[in-house]
């Protein structure tokens, strides 16, 4: 312990007063714990007064080794290269955001004549209009929804807005206004997206007022089937308002946080508003320390979810927070413009901050329910397989492959949370030597490729990313494959279980097969059947999902896709010349060299490229 406090000591004498981050690394370097401080020599020195520590920073003070620090200009700066670091090297001892994609948006491209409404995730690169972010993609879709059914905007692509020479099932079931066959004039469908822009800006009652008139207008005039599609568009522009209470409305920029703590485990959930409405929610469970306070957790959390994305202009949070003042001068200057954090006492805002409260509460006991139930059966799993403890982490194989074209294996992880998505991997099959459809070779090559990489990345096995059972969606083989692997790599010790499946390939009639043991059996009704089958499933689900991806690519790919010195003219004056890429890759030097822009030399290149 000492040993620790005295290394942290060593480096005071050349500490300056200044404000900045400081790391405090372990053996190896590795990243212990990322702190700011206002002034570093102060926050530092409060390391080396044990008696004043934690337990928990107790024990961080002992396994350190060594310290690095970046100063800054101001605490705020601090403040903003803390969170980042944080995210970036997710050290043990820190509170860490575990859930960190971006948020989708809406886009209305107005690249084209045409504006097409879309999904959009990521830099804003394109033109248009963006409307955001929405809590999932889920929230996304259904908007999608309500513009397609109120303002008919298209959806397709520019390539199949180009290609079109009639009218879509869009069109027909009027989800679409067809501006790709001149359904509607130019100055009419840009008057649909003004509208379509105006609701989501939050204008939808005077864009509701306009529809009625013009519905009754039509009415007035015997348009019967025109004030239909007009009274269409108002339905679904009701739907939208059915979903807001009263309090919504009032807010027409803002993100409201609460958070709930209970056995030591917190819930944040984020209610998302923008232009008067409801964009959608989410419930975030920050790894911390069970010590952890919530007015410690919350304000470490907003920092980290602020990181990557605009705050908004006001943010309601349902609890006291540290260094309050200090975040919103953060979040200020990363916005560029200002952003305020209240906490309601009264009124609409308070109700609506206990709603999102009572939502923190209910997501916090469905998780401890869900992980209860699911360290149940990771105990049966254990006395199944004769572990010697429940799996912390489990990573289950699976192939994929048509005739052994575009092979593809997937890994993916589940332990005491489920599933671990963001350690879900693809392994695109490399080997030349592997015959069509070898399944065998296939599960070597991946089995090959993980373990000799995590071997190479951790020697001493000291990290939590190794598992603890290994589950093979296959047979005999697949275990003899798999174990081989593994003994010529010195890994005996880790358990394999492949899971077969059963006669005329029903559920519930699995064999499993372990080395050493004959196949055997689950009771149809066994919990830990159900939950292997589970697992297979979700392996199933994702290698296949990944495979479809990469066969699409490989459809969409052209023949003349890395072709030496042929650009995209080139490439267009080649196929108009021949009629399409499998004529350009049988034609002889002669023929090439009749086309625009292709050299004697140039044709040669291209010849040899489809005659190795």
């Amino acid at each position: 312990m000492l040993d620790g406090v005295e290394i942290i000591k060593s480096y005071l004498k050349n500490l300056g007063t200044n404000p900045g981050v400081y790391r405090m690394l372990g053996e190896d370097e590795k990243i212990l714990y990322i702190g700011k401080a206002k002034n570093l020599t102060n926050r530092v020195k409060s390391y080396t007064n044990l008696k004043n520590l934690s337990h928990r920073i107790a024990k961080m003070v002992t396994l350190t080794r060594s310290m690095e620090f970046v100063t800054t200009h101001t605490e705020v700066e601090a403040l903003l290269l803390e969170a980042n670091l944080i995210k970036r090297y997710k050290p043990h001892y820190n509170i860490l955001l575990r859930d960190d994609k971006s948020f989708p948006y809406i886009l209305i491209d107005t690249g084209h004549k045409s504006p097409q409404v879309k999904k959009h995730r990521g830099a804003k690169k394109r033109d248009g209009y963006y409307f955001g972010p929405f809590a999932s993609v889920g929230a996304v879709n259904a908007s999608l929804n309500i513009l397609q059914k109120a303002f008919t905007l298209r959806t397709c692509s520019d390539s199949i807005f180009n290609s079109r020479s009639r009218p879509c099932l869009l069109y027909q079931i009027k989800r679409c206004s067809a501006p790709c066959v001149e359904k509607i004039s130019d100055k009419d469908y840009n008057v649909l997206v003004g509208e379509a822009h105006d609701f989501l800006s939050g204008k939808s009652a005077a864009i509701k007022n306009r529809i009625t008139k013009k519905m009754e207008q039509a009415s007035g005039n015997k348009q019967y089937e025109l004030a239909a599609v007009y009274r269409d568009r108002l339905k679904a522009l009701a739907a939208v308002q059915s979903r807001q209470d009263g309090t919504e409305g009032r807010l027409n920029e803002a993100d409201v946080i609460s958070a709930f703590q209970s056995g030591g485990e917190t819930c944040v959930q984020v209610f998302f508003y923008r232009a008067g409405q409801n964009w959608g929610n989410k419930a975030y469970f920050p790894r911390h320390d069970k010590s952890a306070a919530v007015d410690e957790v919350l304000p470490a959390f907003m920092s980290q979810f602020y990181d990557n994305k605009l705050p908004p202009k006001k943010i309601l949070i349902n609890c006291s927070i540290k260094q309050k003042a200090l975040l919103e001068q953060a979040l200020t200057l990363k916005a560029q413009r200002n952003v305020k954090i209240t906490i309601p006492q009264r009124g609409n805002n308070l109700m609506l901050v206990q709603m999102v409260e009572k939502n923190a509460r209910e997501a916090l006991e469905r998780k401890v329910a869900e992980t209860s139930s699911q360290a149940k059966l990771l105990k049966g799993v254990a006395k199944l397989f004769d572990l010697d403890a429940p799996p912390a982490r489990i990573e289950v194989y699976d192939n994929s492959h048509i005739s052994g074209t575009s092979a593809l294996g997937a890994m993916i992880v589940a332990g005491p949370d489920g599933f671990d998505k963001k350690s879900y991997r693809k392994f695109n099959i490399k080997s030349e030597d592997l015959a069509p459809g070898d399944d065998f070779g296939m599960m070597r090559e991946v089995m090959s490729r993980r373990f000799k990489r995590q071997l190479r990345e951790d020697p001493d096995r000291s990290a939590p990313t190794w598992p603890d059972l290994l589950l093979i969606d296959g047979g005999k083989g697949q275990l003899s494959a798999v174990v081989g692997v593994l003994e010529d790599l010195g890994l005996t010790d880790i358990p394999v279980v492949c899971i077969a499946k059963g006669p005329d390939r029903n559920a519930g009639r699995e064999d499993f097969y372990i080395q050493g043991k004959s196949p055997f059996k689950l009771t149809p009704n066994d919990p830990v059947l159900y939950f292997l089958q589970r697992l297979r499933d979700e392996s199933h689900r994702f290698v296949i999902g990944s495979h479809r991806s990469r066969r699409a690519k490989k459809m969409h790919k052209s023949l003349l896709d890395g072709l030496p010195g042929v650009g995209a003219v080139r490439k267009k004056a080649l196929l108009l010349h021949f009629g399409s890429a499998k004529a350009v890759s049988g034609a002889a030097i002669k023929d090439l060299t009749q086309v625009n822009g292709i050299s004697n030399a140039l044709a040669t290149q291209i010849y040899d490229y489809f005659h190795p």
